[in-house]
């Protein structure tokens, strides 16, 4: 999460980060519900994150960018050689990439620690194990239900297994309508540091040097 100026307002832009299958029949069957969470992601302001993968992804990674949004990706090599020739994975929609080079099941929580909340569209194993690892973190979840895969199991998973923190899953067939609820969640549970910025100017740190304090209910 960082916080931005836009049209003259103080307002904080969340990561959010958007899991889904890089392959398989999901990918070309809910294409168009990625694209519409990205677009809307942008729409809204905030930052999109994803694996800087294909598929599910990348779709909603491009048309992030497509519609003025930030894409940040989080790559599962160690370096632009690495992620273009060894994991073969695409460039062209991000504005930053991340070279973490921990592979995919460390990239995976890199990933969920660095967003502020994560979005399930269709998806595989590599897409149940970046929502259990944001259900753990205590991260809001999306669930986009009707686009098949993990994020239609996701539903069943629930109610068998009982996990903590059932209250941080949402489930909604809209990309447009799932976007708008986890960013309410997020304003809400930001809602100490939203009054914050519009309290104050966004240096207040460098005004007392290295011992100055952060001013009253910002922490």
């Amino acid at each position: 999460m960082t916080s931005t100026n836009m049209g003259g307002d103080k307002l904080l832009r969340y990561s959010i980060c958007v899991s889904g299958a890089a392959a398989g029949e999901t990918v070309q069957a809910s294409a168009s519900l990625a694209e519409a969470v990205g677009k809307e992601i942008a729409k809204q302001g905030h930052a999109i994150t994803t694996g800087a993968t294909v598929g599910l992804p990348y779709y909603a990674a491009s048309a992030a960018k497509k519609a003025g949004g930030m894409s940040i990706g989080f790559s599962p090599a160690a370096s632009l050689r690495e992620h273009l020739r060894k994991y073969r994975l695409p460039h062209d929609c991000f504005d930053f990439i991340n070279f973490t080079g921990l592979h995919y099941v460390g990239r995976d929580m890199y990933l969920v620690q660095s967003s502020d909340a994560v979005i399930t569209i269709g998806g595989r194993f590599g897409s149940l194990h970046e929502f259990t690892s944001a259900l753990e973190a205590h991260k809001p979840c999306g669930i986009l239900t009707g686009s098949g895969g993990t994020a239609d199991e996701i539903v069943q998973l629930m109610k068998e297994l009982e996990p903590p923190d059932g209250n941080l899953v949402l489930y909604d067939d809209d990309p447009t309508r799932l976007v708008n609820r986890i960013v309410e969640v997020l304003d809400d549970k930001y809602a100490d540091i939203h009054e914050h910025v519009k309290r104050y100017d966004h240096n207040w740190f460098l005004r007392g040097g290295a011992g100055s304090q952060m001013p009253p209910h910002a922490g």
